[in-house]
C-alpha cells in the first residue's frame, strides 16, 4: 500500500487522523469494488428474477391451455354418451326379448365405474414399459354417464402424468446431447470477416466473455451494409447498441446493413407441409395430455389438445424420444397466437372449427421452381398473368418464364442502380408493362417492359440516399417511396416529378402499403412506428408505438386488419378502428416481409429463421409452414392466390403453387 521507504507513523494520543493521498485512492478503489460487486449480484438476482417471470407465464399459457382443452373434451365426450344412449334406445326394441335384457345388463355394467377399477387401470398404466414404440398411455376425459364426480378425471390426468415422466428424462437427455453437439459447433473457429456472400450467409454474434469485455466474432454476408442502425432494415439489438457509439455515416458513402447478419437457430435442411400433415387429422377427437420438461427443453413442451386449439408449427422443437414414444397423439404445441384487448390483457385464442377449411384456404404449398439467380434476392415479384416472375438482387433484375415446367434460366436482365448496389424493391403496375425498382441509391427506374427489349423509360431522383420499400397506387398513376431518411417521397409517375413528401418517421422508413382503396397509406420504420397517412389531406392520422422496429407489413385488402412484422420476431395484427389486436410467436428471428392474398383471408410471412409461415386472417391459426435452406427476405403472392414466390440469402427464388 505504501511506496518503498515510507512507513506510517505511529498516531499519539490526541493527534489528528490523518490519510495520505494513496490512502484514500486505496480506500475509494475499495469502496468502488465492493459496490461493483454489490451490483453484479444484484444483476445476476434480477436475471435470475426474469428467468422465472418467464417460467411462470409459460406455465400459466400451459395449463390455461390445457384446462381449456379438458374441458372442450369432456362436453364433447358428454354429447357423444347423450347420442350414443339415444342410437341405444332406438335399436335395443328391434332386438328379441331374450337379447334386449343382456344388452341391457351390459349397457347397466358398463356405468358401474367404481374408485377401485379407475385406481388399478391407472396403475397397470404406470407399470407399462416406456419405450420408444410403446404405445401412448390412453386418457379420455369421463363421459357424463359414468358414476363418480369430476375428481375421477383429474385423476386420469394425473396418472397420466406420472405415468409419463421417464419420458421427460429421456427427452431431456436427447437434448442436452443435441446441445453438446451445438456447442461444438459453436467453438469452431469463425472464417474471415471480408464481406464474401460466397462464403457465408450468416453472421454469428456472441460475446466474448461474461463481463463483456470481449469483441463480438462476426461473419459478414457481402450485403453487410443492409439496414444499418441510421437505416431500415434488420438488426440485432446488440449490434445497434454497438452502432449507437459509431459515428454516423456520410449519406454519400452509407452503408446498409444486411438482414443476413442476424443469426438464424434453424439448420439448413428444407421441409414442407401443411399442420394437419404433421399433427394428424385433426377433426379426430383427441385426448389432452401434457408432458412438462425441464426449462432447458421447454421449447420441446407436447400438449395433446382439442381440434380448436393451436395447431403445431414447430415439429423440429419436438423432444425426439417424445414425438416417437407418442405416433398416435395429434400433437399439440404451446399456444402461439394470443389476443389482446384494449386493456392490455393477453390470452391464448381458440381458434375457431373452420380456421383451416372453407373457400379460398390453402391446405399446403408445394415446391414448383428453384430460380437461380446468382446474388442474394432482396426483392421478387410475380406477374398478374403468372407468367413471369421478376427477381432483385445485386445491381440487376432478372426476368424468368416461370409459365412451362423444367430447368429455368433468365429470359432477360434489368441492369439497374450501380452495379454493387442491392435492389431493394420492385413493383409491377397494374397493366403490367411497367416494373419500378428502387434500392441502394437516390434514384428509382421506371422500365418499359412492352418494348421489344426492356428498357428505362424513366428516372426519378430524390435526396434519399436508398429506398427501402415502394408502392404503387391502384390507379397506377402514383408511386410511394420508403427512404433511408424517414421520408415517404410521392412521385407522379405521368409527369415523372415529386409531388409531396411525408415527414414523421424519425428513423429509416423500411415498408409500405395502400388500403381504402388507395385513400389511405401505411408505412413502418426504424424509429419503431407504424404510421397511417390520409392521401387526400396529406395529413397523418394515426401512430401505433412498438417496442420494436418494423420491418415489413401488410393491410388486409377487405378487412380493417394490419399485419406487422417485427425485428423482435413478433407478428402483430391489428384493428385499425378498434383497441385490439392478436400476436403471433411462431418466428424465432425477425420478420423480414410479409404479404396479404388479395381475397384477404391468408398472409404469408417471411423470416431471418428460414421460414414462410401461411397465417388465417385475423387471428393467426397457422395453415402451412416452409423451410428453405437460408433467410427469406422477400415474398410475394400471386393476384389469383396460386402462386408464392420467396427470394432467399442462397441466392436464388423459389416458387410455390398453393394447393386448395
Amino acid at each position: 500500500m505504501y511506496p518503498q521507504g515510507r512507513h506510517p507513523t505511529p498516531l499519539h494520543s490526541g493527534q489528528p487522523f490523518k490519510f495520505s493521498i494513496l490512502e484514500i485512492c486505496d480506500r475509494i478503489k475499495e469502496e468502488f469494488q465492493f459496490l461493483q460487486a454489490q451490483y453484479h449480484s444484484l444483476k445476476l438476482e434480477c436475471e435470475k428474477l426474469a428467468s422465472e417471470k418467464t417460467e411462470m407465464q409459460r406455465h400459466y399459457v400451459m395449463y390455461y391451455e390445457m384446462s381449456y382443452g379438458l374441458n372442450v373434451e369432456m362436453h364433447k365426450q358428454a354429447e357423444i354418451v347423450k347420442r350414443l344412449n339415444g342410437i341405444c334406445a332406438q335399436i335395443i326394441p328391434f332386438l328379441t326379448q331374450e337379447h334386449q335384457q343382456q344388452v341391457l345388463q351390459a349397457v347397466e355394467r358398463a356405468k358401474q365405474v367404481t374408485m377401485g377399477e379407475l385406481n388399478s387401470l391407472i396403475g397397470q398404466q404406470q407399470l407399462q414399459p416406456l419405450s420408444h414404440h410403446a404405445p401412448p398411455v390412453p386418457l379420455t376425459p369421463r363421459p357424463a354417464g359414468l358414476v363418480g364426480g369430476s375428481a375421477t378425471g383429474l385423476l386420469a390426468l394425473s396418472g397420466v402424468l406420472a405415468a409419463q415422466a421417464q419420458l421427460a428424462a429421456a427427452a431431456k437427455e436427447d437434448r442436452a446431447g443435441v446441445e453438446a453437439e451445438g456447442s461444438r459447433v459453436e467453438k469452431a473457429p469463425s472464417r474471415s470477416a471480408s464481406p464474401s456472400p460466397s462464403e457465408s450467409v450468416v453472421e454469428e454474434e456472441r460475446p466474448g466473455g461474461l463481463g463483456g469485455n470481449g469483441k463480438q466474432q462476426t461473419e459478414e454476408k457481402d450485403l453487410s451494409g443492409l439496414y444499418d442502425a441510421s437505416t431500415p432494415g434488420p438488426s440485432s439489438a446488440s449490434h445497434l447498441r454497438q452502432l449507437a457509439a459509431k459515428p454516423t455515416p456520410s449519406t454519400d458513402s452509407i452503408a446498409l446493413r444486411s438482414p443476413l447478419t442476424l443469426a438464424s437457430p434453424f439448420t439448413t435442411s428444407f421441409s414442407l407441409g401443411s399442420h394437419s400433415a404433421l399433427n394428424g387429422d385433426l377433426t379426430v377427437p383427441s385426448s389432452y395430455v401434457s408432458l412438462h420438461l425441464s426449462p432447458q427443453v421447454s421449447g420441446s413442451m407436447v400438449y395433446g389438445r382439442s381440434p380448436m386449439m393451436a395447431f403445431e408449427s414447430h415439429p423440429h422443437l419436438r423432444g425426439s424420444s417424445i414425438s416417437s414414444s407418442l405416433p398416435t397423439i395429434p400433437g399439440g404445441k404451446p399456444a402461439y397466437s394470443f389476443h389482446v384487448s384494449a386493456d392490455g390483457q393477453m390470452q391464448p385464442v381458440p381458434f375457431p372449427s373452420d380456421a383451416l377449411v372453407g373457400a379460398g384456404i390453402p391446405r399446403h404449398a408445394r415446391q414448383l421452381h428453384t430460380l437461380a439467380h446468382g446474388e442474394v434476392v432482396c426483392a421478387v415479384t410475380i406477374s398478374g398473368s403468372t407468367q413471369h416472375v421478376y427477381t432483385g438482387g445485386k445491381g440487376c433484375v432478372k426476368v424468368w418464364d416461370v409459365g412451362q415446367p423444367g430447368s429455368k434460366l433468365p429470359v432477360a436482365q434489368l441492369d439497374c442502380l450501380n452495379r454493387d448496389n442491392y435492389i431493394r424493391s420492385c413493383k409491377l403496375l397494374p397493366d403490367g408493362r411497367s416494373l419500378i425498382v428502387g434500392g441502394e441509391a437516390s434514384t428509382l427506374s421506371i422500365w418499359d417492359l412492352a418494348a421489344p427489349t426492356p428498357r428505362i423509360k424513366a428516372e426519378l431522383t430524390s435526396s434519399a440516399p436508398a429506398c427501402y420499400a415502394l408502392a404503387v397506387s391502384p390507379d397506377a398513376k402514383v408511386c410511394f417511396s420508403c427512404c433511408s431518411d424517414g421520408n415517404i417521397v410521392v412521385w407522379d409517375l405521368q409527369n415523372q416529378t415529386m409531388v409531396r413528401q411525408f415527414q414523421g418517421h424519425t428513423d429509416g422508413a423500411s415498408c409500405i402499403d395502400i388500403s381504402d382503396y388507395g385513400t389511405r397509406l401505411w408505412t413502418g420504420g426504424l424509429d419503431n412506428t407504424v404510421r397511417c397517412w390520409d392521401l387526400r389531406e396529406g395529413r397523418q392520422l394515426q401512430q401505433h408505438d412498438f417496442s420494436s422496429q418494423i420491418f415489413s407489413l401488410g393491410h388486409c385488402p377487405n378487412q380493417d386488419w394490419l399485419a406487422v412484422g417485427m425485428e423482435s420476431s413478433n407478428v402483430e395484427i391489428l384493428h385499425v378502428r378498434k383497441p385490439e389486436k392478436y400476436q403471433l410467436h411462431l418466428h424465432e428471428s425477425c420478420v423480414l416481409s410479409l404479404k396479404f392474398a388479395s381475397c384477404g383471408r391468408w398472409f404469408v410471412s417471411t423470416g431471418k429463421d428460414n421460414l414462410l409461415n401461411a397465417w388465417r386472417t385475423p387471428y393467426g391459426a397457422s395453415i402451412f409452414q416452409s423451410k428453405e435452406s437460408s433467410s427469406v427476405l422477400s415474398c410475394d403472392i400471386s393476384g389469383n392466390n396460386k402462386y408464392i414466390v420467396t427470394g432467399s440469402g442462397d441466392k436464388k427464388a423459389t416458387v410455390y403453387e398453393v394447393v386448395y
